[in-house]
């Protein structure tokens, strides 16, 4: 083995010379790019192009960078009559090595040194099996550590050795790289997801290349690595579809952030940093709920995570449209009238048939009350008193309407029956204030308007975010690139009438500059705008990427979204998810066994249909690869007792330890220093009250501390507790027993 290792290390070495000269490339044409602008006669040409050259080869220098990180795991020889790299004495056969990058000899006519694992000629790696090779006689898992080779594992796939080599069990025969998969699965947890680009399976990817351009829902029970499937799925497709996705960005929803932090190191050792990574409460620029979950009642989520709220938040909204009951007066410059009700009401009539939102149809509201009033007002000033016709004319009329608009008391009578309004302010007035619950919810059962109701005080929870989300929609989303269009439009109009002024001034200069005594003051231009603030105005202000562009903007079209644990969503939640992804290109990730929202997933059928009528693609995996066959056993009792057609998963691994009980009254501390005498592992303790953020998790070690607490806690009890028992790798100790 030790010559199959030098025999690798060798070829590696000759990669990473490769890429020290594509770094060193980039870092001259980086050098020359800042260089390319003169700072004393600053281009506007030149400042767009240097800026975009710049954060090009700056995204390219982290790629690089990252793809030092085990830049080799893979090798295959497969048959191919036109081999790029033939084997030596099989010119039948290619010899193919995979990474997490391409690699080039361009000297040799761009001859391929390394694919990339997205690449079309790389998929015999992960779809070879013993039953079926696709072609490849001999595929090899090389392990690295820096830019050093550790370990060559190789597999015999095809060919007369095929089955002298094949000991695996004819349950697993469609399991490929089985050592690498075996190292991984039995590998000690670190806190953060490993990747698996090395392991993935056959089953994984074919999920992870499906070229569908709708929503594909992928549904796996515990283990079977849904969440490593779709990250390696962002990774193809912004490979496959880079152009598109590199201007519209993609969005991956996790349920927690500390399963983000979780996941944070695996999209970067893929090569893709481009990704905005949220969760579900934090999808709202601007708004950040400070109170948990677990500080409101189930009643409460449930109704606000239900569809009906969509409704009672419009009639919330429309509930600060009101009319006046009897007419108001009015004293304009001495002259009295009155705002009648039908004047204000025929106005909100105009707004809300706009379409606009509650913000945006203000301004049609308050021309359409105005000119009411103007109309009133010239009928009283213009009346003649010998009876004939109006004495004002209409650009008199004209005139009366723009000087109402901004009289005060016109001004305080739009403010009084159609304000401007914020989300936060509409919500929390909504939900402190059992008269304006009755008035948007009224017509709904008094559990609905009890749940609703909190305490004055009380900050927002997460299950508000897709309520403000909403609100924001219903009252109008402010867009940060229109403020900026409106900025530019602002200065252009402030340099114009400079221009103007500049032109007066000179063509009135003093001419009288014989007088010794006098100074003339001409003004020119410099004197206004200085050649610093016109280099300023011309310089490329936002340099964000698009991923920091569209994480600061509510109104953001993604071009992608990913969502894990997607069996927790709301009906609402499901609304603002597919507000930013109007194309509907969506990975769904998830398992229905495992839903504890209140107001989550029962089927996917159900959940979907209001937006894509059934239009969705379902994918089922169907292998365990991480929770060995033991703890299995007890996880599949529990999926009895959740019913719903959940079917379970294959476990492929057995550790031989058995499932742990210990009695009730155990000290879980003790438990937990026994198994900890391996540092190594990590283990967790799982509770009633913590059991939520365990979600997306997994660690070496569990402990669950009475599962019949973690049953009763909740209306999904027996979910959250099929969730306790399927975090472990290694081994399952349970205090107290299952309710079973």
């Amino acid at each position: 083995m030790t010559d199959r290792i030098q025999h690798e290390k060798a070829y590696v070495d000759v990669l990473f010379d490769h890429l020290r000269e594509e770094v060193e490339s980039a870092r001259r044409k980086l050098a020359e790019v800042q260089a390319d602008v003169d700072p004393d006669n600053p281009d506007a040409d030149a400042l767009v192009r240097r800026e975009t050259e710049y954060h090009a080869l700056n995204a390219k220098l982290d790629q690089l960078g990252v793809a030092e990180i085990g830049l080799v795991f893979g090798r295959i020889d497969i048959a191919d009559a036109d081999a790029d790299n033939p084997v030596p004495g099989r010119p039948d056969l290619d010899r193919r090595y995979v990474g997490r990058m391409g690699i080039d000899d361009r000297a040799d006519h761009y001859r391929t040194l390394l694919l990339d694992w997205r690449a079309p000629q790389a998929r015999p790696f992960y779809l070879a099996t013993t039953a079926k090779p696709e072609g490849v006689e001999t595929r090899s898992n090389i392990r690295m550590r820096g830019r050093t080779v550790t370990a060559v594992d190789d597999e015999v796939l095809a060919g007369t050795d095929a089955a002298a080599t094949d000991d695996t069990a004819e349950s697993t025969a469609n399991v490929g790289s089985e050592a690498a998969l075996r190292r991984a699965m039995n590998a000690a947890r670190t806190g953060h997801m490993q990747s698996i680009v090395e392991t993935i399976q056959r089953e994984q990817d074919e999920i992870i290349r499906d070229a569908t351009r709708g929503v594909m829902v992928v549904q796996g029970g515990p283990g079977t690595g849904k969440t490593a499937v779709a990250l390696h799925r962002v990774a193809y497709l912004l490979y496959t579809w880079r152009e598109q996705l590199s201007r519209t960005g993609v969005l991956i929803i996790g349920p927690n952030r500390t399963f983000l932090d979780y996941i944070s190191r695996v999209l970067p050792e893929l090569g893709e940093t481009g990704v905005v990574l949220s969760t579900l409460e934090r999808l709202v620029p601007g708004f950040q709920p400070t109170a948990t979950a677990a500080s409101e009642s189930f009643a409460a989520r449930e109704v606000k995570g239900s569809a009906e709220m969509a409704n009672i938040l419009k009639r919330a909204v429309q509930a600060y449209e009101t009319v006046p009951a009897d007419p108001v007066p009015l004293d304009i410059d001495g002259v009295r009238i009155e705002a009648t009700p039908a004047m204000v009401k025929a106005a909100r009539t105009r707004a809300r048939r706009s379409r606009k939102p509650h913000n945006p149809a203000r301004a049609v509201f308050a021309e359409a009350l105005t000119q009411s009033l103007a109309q009133t007002l010239a009928t009283r000033i213009g009346e003649d008193p010998l009876g004939g016709a109006n004495l004002l004319s209409a650009a008199d009329v004209d005139q009366l309407h723009d000087d109402l608009a901004d009289h005060p008391q016109v001004l305080d009578l739009i403010d009084e029956h159609f304000p401007q309004l914020a989300p936060t302010d509409v919500l929390e007035e909504l939900l402190t204030a059992r008269e304006r619950i009755a008035e948007a919810a009224g017509d709904y059962d008094e559990y609905t308007q009890q749940a609703l109701y909190r305490e004055p005080g009380i900050p927002f929870t997460p299950s508000d975010t897709a309520l403000i989300d909403e609100l924001a929609v219903l009252i109008g989303i402010v867009d940060p690139e229109e403020e900026r269009r409106k900025e530019e439009e602002e200065w252009r109009r402030q340099v114009a009438e400079a221009e103007d002024a500049l032109d007066i001034l000179a063509s009135s200069e003093a001419t009288d500059n014989d007088d010794d005594q006098f100074e003339a003051e001409i003004l020119s231009a410099a004197d206004v705008i200085d050649p610093e603030t016109l280099a300023a105005r011309q310089q490329v202000r936002d340099i964000r990427s698009t991923a920091q562009r569209a994480a600061e903007d509510q109104a953001w079209a993604f071009g992608h979204v990913i969502v894990d644990e997607a069996q927790e969503l709301s009906p609402m939640e499901w609304r603002m998810v597919f507000r930013r992804c109007p194309s509907r290109w969506m990975t769904l990730v998830g398992d229905t066994a495992q839903t504890s929202s209140p107001a989550g997933v029962d089927n996917w059928t159900d959940a979907l249909e209001p937006f894509v009528a059934g239009r969705f693609r379902l994918h089922e995996l169907s292998v365990n690869y991480r929770t060995p066959a033991e703890i299995m056993a007890v996880a599949d009792a529990v999926l009895e007792q959740i019913g719903g057609g959940s079917k379970p998963s294959a476990s492929i691994r057995s550790t031989g330890v058995p499932v742990a009980y210990y009695p009730q009254e155990t000290d879980p501390a003790g438990v937990v220093r026994e198994l900890e005498r391996d540092d190594a592992r990590l283990t967790a303790v799982i509770t009633a009250e913590n059991v939520g953020e365990m979600k997306g998790l997994e660690f070496d070690n569990v402990v669950v501390v009475e599962p019949a607490k973690i049953v009763e806690a909740s209306p999904q009890g027996w979910q959250d507790l099929y969730v306790a028992v399927t975090r472990a790798t290694q081994t399952l100790t349970m205090i107290g027993e299952i309710p079973l």
